[in-house]
C-alpha cells in the first residue's frame, strides 16, 4: 500500500528527472525534424576531360574525310553546316572517325573513346577533391548512344576497384539533359544515405552516333557532336560545406514525350540501307521553345523575385480570364533571380534562340558560346564546360545563383540552379580552359568558308 511519504519521495523524484525528461524529448524532436527536411547537397567540385592534342581536328579536316566517304550532295549538305557552326578548328574527334575511310566504325572503337574521356574526367576529380574512389557509394553514368555489357558504370568499378555495396546506375537513351538528369538522381539517392557521396559522370560516345548513310536530316549530327566528358562530386555530408563550391537548390523537369511530334523531333532509326543514324527535325526549334516555356512556367516561382511573379500572373489573367489573345507575351526577367547561365550548347540556332527569349546579354551567353567554339556540343556535358569557363575567368562570386539549362531527346528540358558557397578563384583552379582562358572572349564569324 503506497503511503502519504512514498507519493511524496515519486514526485520529487519526477521532479528531478524533469531535465533528463526535457532533454531527451528535444532531442527526439529534432531527430524527427531533420528526418522530415530535405538534406542538403553539396558540388564538392567537378572536373571536365581536354582531349589530347593529337585528337583535335579542324573543320576542313573533318570535311576532307567526309569527301572520301560521302557523296557530292551529302558532303555539300555536312559542310554547310560545319561553316555556320560557329566551332573553331580546335574542337575533338575521336580516332575511329579521324581514321575514316581507311578504319570501319566498330564497337571496340566506341568502348576506346569512352573509356578514355570516362577515365580521364574522373582521375582529374579525384585529384581534385583528395576523396579516394573507394569512398564514393553512388556512381552515375549518363550517355546517349553506347550502352555495352557490363555497363559504363560497371567499367568505372573495375577500373577503380570499388566496393561491393557501391551503389550503380547507368542512364542511356535521354539525350543532351540526362547530365542535369543525373544530378536530380544523385540528389534524391543522397536524401536516403547518410554522409555519402556520388559521383556524376556525363559523357557521350561521337564514334557510335557517326551516321554513314545518305539521309539529309540524319547527316547534320556529323557535323555537331565532339569528343567530351564531365564528372561531378556530390556529398550530403555537412562537413564538406566547407570546401564545397556550390549548394544544389532546385531541380526542375519537364518532360514532353507524350506529344509526338515532339518525341520524334530528335529520333533515332534506320535510313532503306539499314545505317542507324538520329533525325533532327525542322520542327525541333518550335519544339524546344515550347519546352522551355513549360519548364521556366514551374521554374519560374522557385526563384524569382515577387514583382516579377505578380506582372506574370497579371498576363496569365489577361489572357485566360479576359481572353486577350493580342496581348504580347510577358517573359519574366530571369537576369533578376540568376547571375549566371549556362546553356546548353547543342548549336548555335539554339544559342540565338535563348538569347532572345530570355532576352540576354552577350555577357550572359558569353560561357555557352565560347564553349560552342572551343569544344562544340559535347552533349550532357556541356554545361559543365561553360561553368568551368565562368570559373576561369573568376566570374563565381560567394553568393551567386547559376542556372543549367539541358535540352534532350524526348523532348526535354531541365533545369538545376546552384547557389555559389565561395568565390572561385581562378589563380586555385585548373580546369580545361586554365592555359588559354587569356584568348576568350572571341568573336565568332556567321559564316567560316571551307573548300571541299
Amino acid at each position: 500500500m503506497t503511503t502519504l511519504e512514498d507519493l511524496n519521495n515519486h514526485i520529487i523524484l519526477m521532479l528531478k528527472s524533469w531535465p533528463i525528461i526535457i532533454i531527451i524529448i528535444i532531442f527526439f524532436a529534432a531527430l524527427y525534424l531533420i528526418r522530415g527536411r530535405p538534406r542538403n547537397v553539396y558540388l564538392v567540385d567537378f572536373a571536365c576531360y581536354k582531349p589530347d592534342e593529337a585528337d583535335m581536328m579542324s573543320k576542313q579536316q573533318l570535311l576532307d574525310i567526309m569527301s572520301l566517304t560521302f557523296d557530292d550532295e551529302a558532303v555539300h549538305l555536312q559542310k554547310k553546316v560545319l561553316e555556320k557552326s560557329g566551332y573553331s578548328d580546335k574542337t575533338y574527334i575521336p580516332e575511329g572517325i579521324r581514321r575514316l575511310p581507311e578504319k570501319l566504325l566498330t564497337f571496340e572503337e566506341s568502348r576506346k573513346e569512352t573509356e578514355k574521356v570516362m577515365f580521364g574526367a574522373i582521375d582529374d576529380l579525384l585529384a581534385k577533391t583528395k576523396v579516394k574512389a573507394r569512398e564514393i557509394g553512388i556512381i552515375i553514368v549518363n550517355i546517349g548512344l553506347y550502352n555495352p555489357t557490363p555497363s559504363l558504370s560497371s567499367m568505372i568499378v573495375n577500373h577503380y576497384k570499388l566496393g561491393s555495396d557501391v551503389l550503380t546506375y547507368n542512364i542511356s537513351g535521354m539525350g543532351c539533359s540526362a547530365g542535369l538528369i543525373s544530378i536530380d538522381l544523385a540528389n534524391r539517392l543522397l536524401q536516403t544515405q547518410v554522409s555519402a557521396y556520388a559521383m556524376v559522370v556525363s559523357t557521350e560516345s561521337i564514334h557510335c552516333g557517326y551516321y554513314l548513310g545518305k539521309d539529309k536530316s540524319k547527316l547534320v549530327s556529323n557535323c555537331l557532336f565532339r569528343m567530351g566528358a564531365a564528372a561531378i562530386l556530390l556529398s550530403n555530408c555537412f562537413s564538406d560545406s566547407r570546401r564545397s563550391k556550390y549548394k544544389l537548390m532546385h531541380v526542375v523537369r519537364t518532360h514532353k514525350g507524350a506529344d509526338d511530334r515532339a518525341f520524334k523531333s530528335i529520333y533515332q532509326e534506320q535510313d532503306e540501307d539499314g545505317n542507324i543514324g538520329i533525325s533532327l527535325s525542322k520542327g525541333l526549334m518550335v519544339v524546344a521553345g515550347e519546352t522551355l516555356k513549360s519548364n521556366i512556367t514551374t521554374l519560374g516561382p522557385l526563384v524569382l523575385p515577387m514583382s516579377e511573379q505578380l506582372l506574370y500572373f497579371g498576363y496569365l489573367i489577361a489572357r485566360k480570364i479576359f481572353k486577350l489573345k493580342n496581348i504580347k507575351p510577358y517573359i519574366p526577367d530571369f537576369k533578376l533571380a540568376f547571375e549566371h547561365f549556362f546553356i546548353h550548347a547543342g548549336g548555335r540556332a539554339v544559342l540565338d534562340e535563348m538569347e532572345k527569349n530570355l532576352d540576354l546579354t552577350e555577357w550572359h551567353m558569353e560561357p555557352s558560346r565560347m564553349t560552342l567554339y572551343r569544344f562544340g556540343n559535347t552533349s550532357s556535358s556541356s554545361v559543365w564546360y561553360e561553368l568551368a569557363y565562368s570559373e576561369a575567368k573568376g566570374r563565381i562570386k560567394k553568393g551567386d545563383r547559376a542556372w543549367q539549362i539541358g535540352f534532350g531527346s524526348g523532348f526535354k528540358c531541365n533545369s538545376v540552379v546552384w547557389h555559389a558557397l565561395k568565390t572561385i578563384n581562378p589563380a586555385m583552379e585548373k580546369n580545361p580552359w586554365t592555359d588559354e582562358i587569356h584568348d576568350f572572349p572571341v568573336n565568332v564569324p556567321l559564316v567560316m568558308p571551307l573548300s571541299v
